[in-house]
């Protein structure tokens, strides 16, 4: 029997920079290429650890940044391969990698001024630019893969994408091996939480031999949506009701979806009080027109409520795009809620909010995503009582609240029964920090025949 071999070059004891490299010993396919934030940004400037010319297929789980974010580059370095992945995957990476680019090259700009004022060496350029993202584009494989239906790559291997219930159009990757037997080996991508808004819960996996699985939320179980969208739903009403100003740092896909979908049934309730809700995110305003134009992905309850109308709109909202509107929000003082990225403090207009609101104790801020460590989110999470915020001490007296239940992540009950499905011989851990990946180890071991292991980055698994 013919061994294939498997090595991971990120999202390894940690949870960005997704690349997992499958030599079948035919092909060379990558499964996502995700770019490094917080403290592993220093790796996005290590190069790849393969070379990408030599890649055959990159096969596309979904289209967050650390899942799609190094595309560019791949195909800067040498990448001729096909990219394989769903509709709204293809058309969310495209908005997210021009955003990208765009940020980085503003990023740039900025230490640039700062080096040459301070007469030091220039900052790295950005590792690519709109144009390479417009360039990488061409390499997205149309017609786009369907969930559940088998698509033939070379003479032995299939792909299968499932839905993982994660964002719109993700997916956890099934490769089918018939070279001598049949062999099936899984990759979670990122597995969606249960009774969430908008998308459909993740499909169940079909028994496999070896999947690899994250592990974001390896050591603890989220509370229920039901629960957190009515700590939510208090958070906004006691801060809107003492005149406060709402902040919440949201991922501009399916976090921020969910929170306009939850806004707009209080408002459709009439439990909310008149205020000025503003979505600050060019990024989460296209994606979310992206949702709209993908009905077919959506669970029951909203495609019904798409039917007779937006489920996203709400009277108070209002779009700001433009750098002047951001800038104008500063100016209000009371009863606002604002969402704005990035979601993990990394950048973005939540930035200016928090210099402008964070002091205030009459405001909020509400964290409804993972915040890595070494991002500004996890300072704050972590109990600072000041943070540096674009080159300034801002004392942090606002109240701060984490709502894990938002979570677009499986948690570890919902990954263990995940896994039970898929019943692997082998149970390779990735894309978790390693405390969580050695506590999700043992609950593997007592629920699970399966023999656990977390790969070091780079290593070449043999199976």
């Amino acid at each position: 029997m013919k061994s294939i071999k498997i090595s991971s070059y990120g999202a390894v004891k940690g949870v960005t920079g997704s690349c997992h490299l499958v030599d079948t010993g035919e092909l060379k396919l990558l499964v996502d290429c995700g770019l490094f934030q917080g403290s592993e940004e220093y790796k996005n400037r290590e190069g790849f650890g393969f070379d990408p010319s030599q890649i055959d297929y990159l096969i596309l789980t979904h289209a967050h940044i650390d899942h799609c974010g190094r595309i560019p580059l791949l195909v800067k370095e040498g990448f001729k391969g096909k990219i394989l992945c769903t509709k709204p995957t293809a058309q969310i990476a495209k908005i997210m990698l021009l955003d990208a680019a765009k940020v980085m090259h503003e990023n740039y700009k900025t230490r640039l001024r700062k080096s040459l004022r301070w007469g030091k060496k220039p900052p790295p350029e950005p590792i690519y630019d709109e144009v390479d993202v417009l360039e990488s584009l061409e390499f997205f494989k149309t017609p786009y893969l369907e969930y559940d239906k088998p698509y033939k790559l070379g003479k032995t291997v299939e792909v299968v994408l499932r839905d993982a219930g994660h964002i719109l159009g993700s997916a956890f990757v099934e490769l089918r091996l018939k070279a001598g037997s049949n062999r099936k080996f899984v990759f979670s991508g990122d597995l969606g939480n249960k009774g969430k808004p908008i998308v459909r819960d993740p499909t169940l996996p079909d028994p496999a031999d070896a999947v690899f699985i994250e592990t974001t939320y390896g050591d603890r179980d989220h509370k229920s949506f039901k629960e957190s969208k009515e700590e939510f739903e208090d958070a906004i009403l006691t801060t809107l009701y003492r005149d406060g100003n709402v902040l919440i740092p949201s991922y501009a896909l399916e976090r921020t979806q969910d929170i306009l979908f939850v806004l707009r049934e209080m408002y459709e309730r009439d439990i909310l009080p008149e205020c000025r809700i503003f979505l600050d995110s060019p990024l989460a305003i296209n994606a979310t027109r992206i949702f709209l134009q993908n009905p077919d992905f959506f669970d029951h309850q909203t495609y019904r409520i798409f039917q007779e109308r937006d489920p996203f709109h709400i009277p108070y909202l209002e779009l700001t795009r433009g750098v002047e509107e951001s800038r104008a929000i500063n100016s209000v003082q009371n009863r606002a809620v604002i969402i704005a990225g990035s979601g993990m403090l990394t950048g973005g207009r939540i930035l200016h909010h928090l210099k402008h609101n964070l002091w205030r104790e009459e405001c909020s801020l509400i964290f409804v995503g993972f915040q890595p460590k070494g991002t500004l989110g996890r300072q704050i999470i972590d109990g600072a009582e000041s943070v540096k915020i674009l080159g300034e001490q801002v004392s942090v007296r606002a109240e701060v609240y984490t709502i894990n239940g938002f979570s677009s992540h499986a948690g570890q009950s919902e990954l263990l029964e995940w896994l039970s499905y898929a019943n692997p011989r082998k149970t390779f851990l990735i894309h978790g920090e390693e405390e969580k990946m050695q506590v999700f180890t043992e609950r593997v071991k007592e629920n699970l025949d399966t023999e656990v292991y977390i790969p070091n980055f780079g290593e070449e698994i043999e199976l």
